[in-house]
Order: structure tokens, then C-alpha cells, then sequence
């Protein structure tokens, strides 16, 4: 046997921790004048930021935050929009050596400073957009230091020790920054929704956001200086790591602060926008915005879509467009999507319905990803590539969280015999393409059984009527459970309930026709989600009072 070990050590000529911080650097050095940022709300502000400027910019926030005190695993938190601050704060926070923690713009004041707390943020940088709750986290927290992220868009008085400028204004050592020593060290703390109890911090390090970063070019095909139009927000599994891959392809960060379906095609045109990754609201909002802007868009943009798979109607609108949409999966604790519908060339002889179905899979591991499989639950054993038989989805690789903050016994359970269990249930078919059947928790167990809520959500969403729907159970004193369906209807549109019930018969099993029927607005998190826990409150009174489907 040959000895490939003795002599044959890592050493600095050898072997360096991988981080997205590189990228940054090479993008400064290589393409030093070539646009890193753009912010150009077309009223307020018309920035554009080189990537020399922008890591002059990062290495001014590190040197500012270390003479604030922060030291290698202090957390630094952010609350702020899509701005270029945001940007800066996803390089310039790991090269303080502190861990960036990206905060949802939507917490209320609770959510908020539990956060705080949990993560024991010694910094946090707000925006001026939420100024109104800086009072009561300087009295809830009277050591955090406090920084105001202002904005000509909103002009608010001042508030904290200092502003985000004077902060980078403080900086007088522009070598006051570091790589990571090891790539396992945690570069950011991302906290899940908690909308079925407790947020969860997940920790992710330097090596998995490097990787993802590079799958995510390897997955899109990404060229060198694409432009990237920030509709997904950057809180949300640090904008699923675009910040670092955006800087890999010395690529264009279009900001945005808000989402405006006229604001954001404009943006595509004039800033000849590439690449955006947005949940499902969004990517409707743009494919029904006016023709008079969508007509003036004459490339090819590509755009992500995850949180539900593309439906027909908004699939063809796009297309019509000249988008291509890819459906992506993934979760918090794997840095965002890490599987895709990877689309093969038959595909495009097939027509719009029978392409959304094969687009609507979770699909394949991305590039860089080491597995993707449904395991029989409480078991590593795959199910049957039939299909039919339903298992638990589960990951395996570099993109997977170094795990929860403070909670050893969660960790342990969610990263269980060498995989993460994603709590999604699903199928494979014969081609190895995945497809989720539901949440564990959405399972809707009638007369003893199984309906899958996004079975019949897909069927809805062949309505064109409809923009949004969830279907969640609701108790029944005879069946269990029954399916209840709400729905969100394009304005200008109109459709019945007898209209619903008509096509759902036409494609569903009886038992899995919702037994009622409600018109509403659908509620949502700040990324796109519908927010289910909320209408199965709901759906326990509504189902006493709404009429029942015979």
C-alpha cells in the first residue's frame, strides 16, 4: 500500500479556509471600476458603486466595528431593506470577525428582541424605516450599541450612538480585517419564522456560504457580470447567498428597498437585469404588470421562484415575457435552495401544462450538494423511485448548517444519522426527480385518510383566476379532519364558489374536494410564504360557519 499521508500535511501553501470573502477581494483587484451596486429608486437616490469602492467600503465597516469592541464571534446584527448597506454588511461583518445576523424586517417588537437576546447581539445597525422601535430597544437593551442606517427615502431624526456613514467615517485602518482561521467558523446567524413556536438560530459557516455561492453560479449557468436585481429579500438565508455569489462574477447588486411591480420592471430595463430569485407573489406581481413597461424589457431574464412550484398561468405569462423560471427548494437550515428543477431539452416540445408539471418537481441536489433522497420516515431507507411511495425528504452536504444556536438536542435530532430531515414528505420518480406531496405538519388526516394540502392547491392553481390559495384542515366531528380552501383571486376577476367546487370535482377524488370554500386575502411572511398556522386558527371557526360542500 502506498503512503499518500506522511510528508503530505496541509500547510498555508496548501490548504486555505474556504470563505465568500475571496471573492470580494478578487472582484476588487481584477474588475476594480466595473459596477458592484446600484441604487436607483428613480426619486430619491441614483447610486452606482464600484467594487473597488464597495470593499474599501467593507474594510471601513470592519476596522469601525472593531474599534466599537467587536471580536472574533460577536454577534453583529441588521435590520435594513434591500440597500446597498445590506450588501456591504454581508462581507464587512465576517471580516470583523463577528457573525452577521440578518434580522426580518416584519418582527414585531417581541420576535425582535428575543432575537437580541438569543443571539446576544453586541451591534445593531437599523434602518430608518423602523425607527419607531429604537426607543424601546435602547431601554430593553441599554448596552447594545445601536447604529442608524439613514436613507434619503426616509428622513427620520436621528437615533443610536452614530450613523452607518460616521460609523465607516471612524475607520482609519483600512487592514483592521481578517479571513476566517478556519472555515467552519460561523460567518451568520439566521433565525427561522417561528411561526409554529420559537424561532431557531441557524448557524451557518464560511465554507457552506462559499459553496453555495459557487452552486448557485454552477446551477444558473451565471456569467461573469450578470446583474442581479434584489427582489428576494437579503434577511431571508442572507438573500440565499447571492451577496457572495453576486460577488464571485464581479456581477451588478440592483437594490431595492421595497417591492413595486412597476418600479421593479422599469429596473430590468433600464439596469438590463440578468438574474432575480423572488417567492411566488412576486414573480405574479411582475408577469401582471403593465404592458407598456413589460413590452420595453427586449433580453432574457432569469428568475428563481421558490415556496410553491410555477403554476401554468404564471409560467406562461413569464415565458410570453421572455423569462425562464426555475423552481429551486430548500430551507433556513441549508443556506436557502439547494436543489433544483434542472430542466432537460425534451421538455420544451412538451406544452405549457404539461411543462409546468414537470417544472412544479423540487427536482435534484445542486451541483455542489452531496445528496438529495426521500427516506421512509424514521428510517435511512429510500422509498420505492416509483413516484407514488411517500417518505420524508432529506439533505447531505456542505451546504447544511453547522445547526442551532444554544439548542444541542435539536441539532442532534435534525442532523440524525448524517442526513438533515427537512420535515417535507415526498416522491421520487423514476428519472430521480423529487417532488414534495407536503409538510408533515399539512398532512390532512380525513376518515382516516391521507390528503395532501398541495395536491389540492396544484389543482386550484389551474384556475387563472386564482393568485393565491392554501388549503389547511379543519376539525370535523365526523371525518376528523376536513380540507378547507382559501383563496386570493386576482383583481378584476371573478369566480364562485360553485366555480371552485366544479373543478375540483373534475380532478380530485371526492374525499379531497375542500368542504368549504373562502374568499379572502391570503396572509403571508415577508418572503413570500402563506402563512398556514394562521388559517388553521381560522379554519377552526370558519368551518362552524361557512356552508359545507355535499
Amino acid at each position: 500500500m502506498t503512503d499518500f499521508h506522511t510528508g503530505l500535511g496541509k500547510t498555508p501553501a496548501n490548504f486555505q479556509p474556504l470563505t465568500p470573502i475571496d471573492f470580494l477581494i478578487r472582484s476588487a483587484q481584477v474588475y476594480p471600476d466595473k459596477p458592484a451596486i446600484i441604487y436607483d429608486d428613480l426619486t430619491h437616490n441614483n447610486l452606482t458603486q464600484s467594487w473597488q469602492d464597495t470593499f474599501t467600503r467593507c474594510r471601513q465597516l470592519s476596522d469601525g466595528l472593531r474599534k466599537l469592541g467587536i471580536d472574533k464571534n460577536d454577534t453583529v446584527a441588521v435590520m435594513m431593506p434591500n440597500i446597498p448597506a445590506m450588501v456591504e454588511a454581508a462581507f464587512g461583518v465576517p471580516m470583523s470577525g463577528g457573525v452577521l445576523c440578518t434580522l426580518n424586517t416584519r418582527l414585531g417588537i417581541n420576535a425582535l428582541c428575543f432575537c437580541l437576546q438569543h443571539s446576544e447581539a453586541k451591534v445593531l445597525i437599523l434602518d430608518s424605516e423602523f425607527a419607531e422601535l429604537a426607543e424601546i430597544i435602547i431601554e430593553t437593551f441599554p448596552d447594545l450599541i445601536l447604529i442608524h442606517a439613514t436613507d434619503s427615502a426616509i428622513e427620520v431624526p436621528s437615533f443610536g450612538v452614530m450613523s452607518y456613514e460616521e460609523l465607516l467615517a471612524s475607520s482609519d485602518n483600512l487592514d483592521n480585517w481578517e479571513r476566517p482561521e478556519d472555515e467552519w467558523d460561523a460567518i451568520s446567524l439566521n433565525y427561522t419564522s417561528g411561526t409554529t413556536g420559537t424561532p431557531k438560530g441557524v448557524v451557518y459557516h464560511h465554507r457552506g456560504a462559499a459553496l453555495n455561492a459557487v452552486s448557485n453560479i454552477l446551477d444558473w449557468d451565471m456569467p461573469k457580470h450578470a446583474s442581479y436585481l434584489w427582489t428576494l429579500p437579503l434577511f431571508h438565508c442572507n438573500g440565499w447567498s447571492f451577496p457572495w455569489t453576486v460577488a464571485e462574477r464581479a456581477g451588478v447588486n440592483v437594490c431595492l428597498r421595497s417591492i413595486d411591480a412597476d418600479l421593479i420592471l422599469t429596473l430590468i430595463a433600464k439596469h438590463g437585469v440578468t438574474h432575480y430569485c423572488a417567492a411566488p407573489v412576486v414573480h405574479n406581481l411582475i408577469a401582471n404588470g403593465k404592458d407598456a413597461l413589460k413590452s420595453a424589457i427586449r433580453h432574457t431574464v432569469k428568475g428563481w421562484v421558490a415556496g410553491a412550484p410555477p403554476s401554468t398561468t404564471m409560467l406562461e405569462k413569464m415565458e410570453a415575457m421572455g423569462f425562464d423560471i426555475t423552481h429551486v427548494y430548500g430551507l433556513t437550515e441549508v443556506y436557502g435552495p439547494v436543489t433544483l428543477c434542472a430542466e432537460q431539452d425534451d421538455w420544451l416540445q412538451l406544452d405549457i401544462a404539461e411543462r409546468a408539471q414537470k417544472k412544479s418537481r423540487q427536482g435534484v441536489a445542486s451541483h455542489l450538494m452531496t445528496g438529495f433522497d426521500v427516506f421512509k420516515q424514521g428510517t435511512t431507507e429510500p422509498v420505492a423511485a416509483d413516484g407514488t411511495e411517500i417518505g420524508e425528504l432529506v439533505l447531505q452536504g456542505n451546504m447544511v448548517m453547522k445547526g442551532y444556536l444554544k439548542s444541542r438536542k435539536a441539532t442532534e435530532e435534525a442532523l440524525k444519522d448524517g442526513w438533515f430531515r427537512t420535515g417535507d414528505l415526498g416522491v421520487k420518480f423514476p428519472d430521480g426527480y423529487i417532488k414534495i406531496s407536503d409538510r408533515l405538519k399539512d398532512i390532512i388526516i380525513s376518515g382516516g385518510e391521507n390528503i395532501s394540502s398541495i395536491e389540492i392547491e396544484n389543482v386550484l392553481y389551474k384556475l387563472a383566476a386564482i393568485e393565491s390559495c392554501a388549503v389547511v384542515a379543519a376539525p370535523d366531528d365526523k371525518w376528523g379532519e376536513i380540507p378547507i380552501a382559501f383563496i386570493e383571486i386576482y383583481d378584476g376577476s371573478s369566480l364562485t364558489r360553485d366555480d371552485v367546487i366544479s373543478h375540483c370535482r373534475a380532478h380530485l377524488a371526492g374525499f379531497k374536494v375542500p368542504k368549504h370554500i373562502i374568499f379572502t386575502q391570503i396572509p403571508k411572511t415577508s418572503t413570500g410564504k402563506v402563512q398556514k398556522f394562521e388559517l388553521r386558527q381560522a379554519a377552526k371557526s370558519l368551518a362552524h360557519e361557512a356552508p359545507k360542500v355535499k
